[in-house]
């Protein structure tokens, strides 16, 4: 069970300065615990910490981080169900699923370890002309100095790692704003990276209002701005001076099913349905548009419906259920009313389409016109839309025809055909033979257009989170 509070962490501290902040349990409604929810004054305490631990952390030799990283991963497994169960109540993520995110975080946490040893640097060849003889070149990688996090609710702990491993990696101090809807799971990485010997300031955890996230974006002490969620995430750029800003933004992630997939259709509808469907189609790369060639459309259908209708929703803490509740009813209702818009428009719901207050029934519809919300825009949610293609090249047209590019999928035995998507989509990533939802968490990951900038991913993150340091000497 939870406990019935939690501190905010500053300057490596744990702080219960009150309790204004409940964190309610995603399927019952009931309030599952309290947090600490910190002013204005203690977020300028957290920053100027981070900042006067720049010189500490930039000292910490890689084998001391490395340490810390490695704590971190022995203590998560100690923690493993606690954690998951945090999930499960403050997200309302099936437990099965939560177990599968804690898996992720150790995971986050081992590779960060790995390459905080790893950050290596480059001897330059200067002598390109005679002006340059008897000069040689040396480039490293300095931590940047204190950095900003802002995360969302949808993955309350590996999201957060995302960030915090790899700045611990290169040295970097940080405050971080987790999401005030899911702020648990970021404590309880707090509570075991107090436990190490990090210089004092390294890392803050305020789980702050949105109104109060400010000085998170436009306090120029701040070196870099990393930030998951929605497209507000432009005007925090906007905002942020002249720090350095990562964006992951979210998608409306499409997948192909070619001509040649006839003989496993069985299997490619089982990871559609896993795709469109894991953690109530909460995340950046849930699958939301299929296209299936023509000539497999119907069968397709018929059994990605079939298994649509059999998954089972209710109690995210009951092992067998698959589908659980989206994070609040405003979510689910605005969810709702872009399933009716389409249906409005000429769209056909061939299963689902029913909600009850924050639960939304796994929805799959056809014949959605492509500028409806539901289609043009994220959805966020348990849905997905199904249309039939007759030129490959077409479909990956379609794929283009979007504003967003995180990642895509294609199933198809044709090397020809993958090569071609790996050329022509506009997207960060191309998976093929799987849905675009697939993640390893030390691929480089991030998209284009509207999805964002940069690329997350340890070794890339710890590449934003550093600076190259030249270093030239003449001889003699």
């Amino acid at each position: 069970m939870l406990k019935e509070r939690y501190p905010y962490y500053l300057a490596n501290t744990p702080v219960q300065a009150n309790a204004d902040l409940e964190v309610r349990d995603k399927y019952s409604g009931a309030v599952a615990t309290r947090v600490a929810l910190p002013d204005a004054a203690a977020i300028e305490q957290a920053i100027a910490a981070a900042v006067a631990a720049e010189a500490p952390m930039r000292k910490l030799p890689p084998y001391a981080r490395q340490q810390v990283l490695e704590h971190c991963v022995a203590r998560f497994r100690e923690r493993h169900e606690e954690l998951a169960l945090a999930l499960c109540i403050e997200a309302g993520k099936p437990i099965n699923d939560a177990r599968g995110e804690v898996t992720r975080l150790i995971d986050t946490f081992k590779v960060a370890a790995e390459e905080a040893v790893r950050i290596d640097g480059e001897v330059l060849n200067l002598e390109i002309s005679r002006r340059a003889q008897g000069y040689r070149g040396f480039a490293r990688r300095v931590p940047i100095g204190a950095c900003s996090f802002i995360t969302p609710f949808n993955f309350p702990l590996n999201l957060v790692a995302h960030k915090v491993a790899p700045a611990i990696a290169a040295g970097s101090p940080f405050v971080l704003k987790p999401s005030e809807k899911t702020p648990i799971g970021a404590l309880i990485i707090g509570e075991v990276l107090a436990e190490t010997d990090l210089p004092a300031g390294a890392f803050s955890i305020l789980p702050v209002l949105g109104a109060q996230a400010a000085p998170f974006v436009q306090d120029e002490r701040l070196k870099l701005l990393s930030f998951t969620g929605g497209q507000v995430g432009w005007k925090l750029k906007a905002q942020a001076g002249r720090k350095k800003v990562v964006l992951e933004l979210g998608g409306n992630a499409a997948c192909i099913v070619d001509a040649d997939q006839g003989g496993r259709l069985d299997a490619v509808a089982e990871r559609m349905i896993f795709g469109a469907f894991y953690q109530s189609g909460q995340s950046c790369i849930s699958v939301q548009r299929i296209l299936v060639h023509a000539s497999l459309y119907e069968e397709f259908k018929r059994r990605f419906v079939d298994k649509t209708r059999a998954l089972k929703a209710g109690d995210p803490k009951d092992e067998s259920v698959f589908l659980g509740p989206m994070i609040d009813e405003a979510a689910a209702q605005r969810l709702h009313g872009w399933i009716e818009e389409a249906r409005a428009r000429g769209a056909r719901v061939l299963c689902g389409g029913g909600r009850k207050g924050n639960m939304l029934e796994a929805t799959v519809l056809e014949n959605v016109p492509d500028d409806t919300s539901i289609s043009c825009q994220e959805a966020f949610g348990p849905v997905a839309l199904l249309a039939p293609f007759d030129d490959f090249d077409a479909a990956l047209a379609r794929v283009n025809a979007s504003d967003y590019g995180l990642q895509a999928g294609v199933f198809t035995h044709d090397l020809g055909h993958a090569m071609r998507a790996w050329d022509e989509l506009a997207v960060g990533g191309v998976i093929v033979g799987d849905i675009p939802s697939f993640r390893v968490d030390n691929m480089p990951y991030g998209g284009v257009k509207l999805s964002g900038l940069g690329r997350e991913g340890i070794r890339y993150a710890i590449e934003d989170m550093t600076e190259r340091r030249l270093l030239v000497l003449r001889d003699g």
